[in-house]
């Protein structure tokens, strides 16, 4: 299972699409304290990996990262940020990979390919 949190609809949308066609089950959140409340709500029944934008409102996608328990998820962050500072501070937080958007959806399907468990 991935949760896709982005407070942009249309970029959640688009990332639920390429996810669901390449055979993943997706659940959605549309910001940080919506992500943290579903990931408690279904611990320990998923999910094993997390497409996280860094910049919404509320709590922040690094803030988010650093509260996941990697050792069961896997994260994969997003952003429209593209200075070292940031993905430094998405690195320190426990994310695996970081893209840049836009990006393509073999990108994305390429960038989760290494952290996806079996569907």
């Amino acid at each position: 299972m991935v949760l896709v949190v982005d407070d942009d609809d249309a970029i959640r949308g688009v990332v639920r699409a390429v996810l669901e066609a390449d055979g993943f089950e997706v659940v959605e959140a549309a910001d940080g304290p919506a992500a943290l409340m579903l990931l408690e709500a279904i611990n320990g029944r998923g999910p094993d990996l997390v497409v996280l934008d860094v910049m919404m409102p509320g709590i922040d996608g690094i803030e988010v990262c650093r509260r996941i328990d990697h050792d069961r998820v896997k994260v994969l962050m997003l952003s429209a940020r593209t200075d070292v500072e940031t993905k430094a501070r998405a690195h320190a937080a426990g994310a695996e990979i970081f893209l840049t958007k836009p990006f393509s959806a073999i990108e994305l399907l390429d960038a989760l390919e290494g952290l996806a468990a079996p569907r």
